[in-house]
């Protein structure tokens, strides 16, 4: 990590840090895998006999992915909101470069989601941070959204979930 990422910067004031888990983690059981597995061994058949094998080698590499986050827990990291923007994990979001941001919640995790002009948006767990002081301190700098732009991505990712169910849900 680079000396600036701990050294303050000038003038700056810090309002909140905390340390979070970098990702959302869900621990996956046994279900969820063997549900998986049959989806891709039914989609892998189908793609021997179009000869994509191209493609089954990319189905197989997000299985292995999905794999590795569904086991692996994610590491602690730093977060700091100042007067300047906001630092996450090392990176620093000048408020210059941010558009809006809202909450979202997510697997019983509170999430803080910025959305940048020039850059893909960033998800921040906020762990214990109470959300009112968080909104309250970054409102002052970036317009609040109650519920954020909604693209087709997001639709059909959801409409997926909901239809396909990998895992029994939580009672």
């Amino acid at each position: 990590m680079n000396a600036s990422a701990h050294s303050p910067r000038k003038d700056e004031e810090v309002y909140a840090s905390w340390s979070s888990p970098s990702r959302l983690f869900k621990k996956r059981d046994r279900e969820f895998f063997v549900n998986i597995g049959a989806i891709v061994f039914l989609l892998s058949v189908i793609l021997v006999f179009v000869r994509e094998f191209v493609l089954i080698a990319t189905v197989l590499s997000i299985v292995f992915l999905i794999y590795v986050l569904s086991t692996v827990p994610p590491e602690e990291i730093d977060h700091r909101i100042t007067n300047l923007g906001i630092e996450s994990g090392g990176h620093f979001y000048r408020w210059e470069e941010c558009a809006d941001f809202w909450f979202e919640e997510q697997w019983g995790q509170h999430m803080l989601v910025l959305r940048l002009f020039m850059a893909p948006r960033v998800i921040i767990l906020l762990a214990d941070q109470p959300r009112d002081k968080i909104r309250e301190r970054v409102a002052q700098h970036i317009p609040f959204r109650e519920q954020p732009d909604r693209t087709w991505v997001d639709n059909a990712a959801r409409w997926i979930t909901e239809k396909i169910p990998l895992e029994k849900p939580q009672a």
